[in-house]
């Protein structure tokens, strides 16, 4: 998890340097072809099962594919559009999304403390975007939207059959991301050949983006959705290093306030989790 986040961190940097070059629309359709692409000759490389498969219209791996590109769409637009530490602080939100619908929707049990934290967790997302505030960036919408994408897509990856792959998930998801591209860059054109800058950018977003969603992939795949989440939260010290230095961020007070109540609600969480865990069940005492 923690592997996936550094990538996924590079992937943004990437893509936001090149997002003032060339539309959103075409660079997520660059991304899902190649990814596609690059899944689906692993698959048959390795003997595994390919993309025609009726594992595709299982209702879980549907309903990861939507979340997938919903959470898409959400996510980059939200760092494209507004300040990348400041979007990705945002997004932080999404392991205790996670772990709360695991408790609703997969019967995960997380106890009144960490629904405390929970709770805190989402007063920071408030307290960042700021809603009716004199510094209330609307684009940060786009990143909420994003959480709620992806956090069906993980709770969904948890429930897909034993029989699809993990490389055929990343494969499809690429896929659709493709689809998600084409749609998005049909309404708003503008499509340009990329010249050499702009082609290293999306190159350089790609190679991090196919190492860090396979190691997603595995990760929501091996373990509980409560214990392997919060370690989502290393992504906002990764951006950290770009915002500063690449595009001359400067994160507010709110921002920061915001960001430690997310952070340490989810590590309070993770804290509580360990506990639980270690703890000896009432028979056994």
């Amino acid at each position: 998890m923690v592997l996936s986040m550094a990538g996924f961190a590079v992937e943004d940097t990437f893509i936001k340097l090149a997002s003032a070059g060339m539309p959103l629309g075409e660079i997520i359709a660059i991304l899902g072809l190649g990814g596609t692409i690059f899944f689906a000759t692993l698959a048959r490389l390795t003997g595994r099962p390919g993309l025609l498969s009726r594992g595709f219209f299982t209702p879980a791996v549907v309903a990861r594919n939507l979340g997938e590109m919903v959470g898409t769409a959400g996510y980059l637009l939200g760092i494209t559009l507004a300040a990348l530490t400041t979007s990705t602080a945002v997004f932080q939100a999404l392991p205790l999304a996670v772990t709360l619908g695991a408790a609703l929707f997969l019967g995960e049990s997380i106890g009144w403390r960490r629904t405390l934290a929970i709770t805190a967790g989402f007063v920071g997302v408030i307290v960042i975007i700021r809603p009716g505030a004199a510094g209330f960036e609307p684009a940060l919408l786009w990143t909420v939207l994003g959480v709620a994408g992806l956090t069906v897509r993980d709770l969904a990856t948890r429930r897909t059959p034993a029989h699809v792959d993990t490389v055929q998930l990343a494969a499809w998801g690429m896929a659709v991301s493709f689809v998600l591209g084409l749609g998005m860059l049909a309404v708003t054109g503008g499509a340009v050949i990329p010249d050499r800058h702009l082609a290293l950018l999306v190159l350089g977003s790609m190679v991090a983006d196919f190492g860090a969603y396979l190691a997603l992939t595995e990760a929501t795949r091996v373990a509980e959705a409560g214990v392997t989440t919060p370690f989502r939260y290393s992504r906002l010290v990764f951006a950290l290093v770009p915002g500063w230095f690449v595009f001359g961020e400067r994160p507010d007070a709110w921002t920061w306030a915001g960001a430690v109540l997310i952070v340490g609600s989810g590590l309070y969480a993770l804290a509580r989790e360990r506990r639980r865990r270690l703890s000896p069940a009432p028979a056994a005492r």
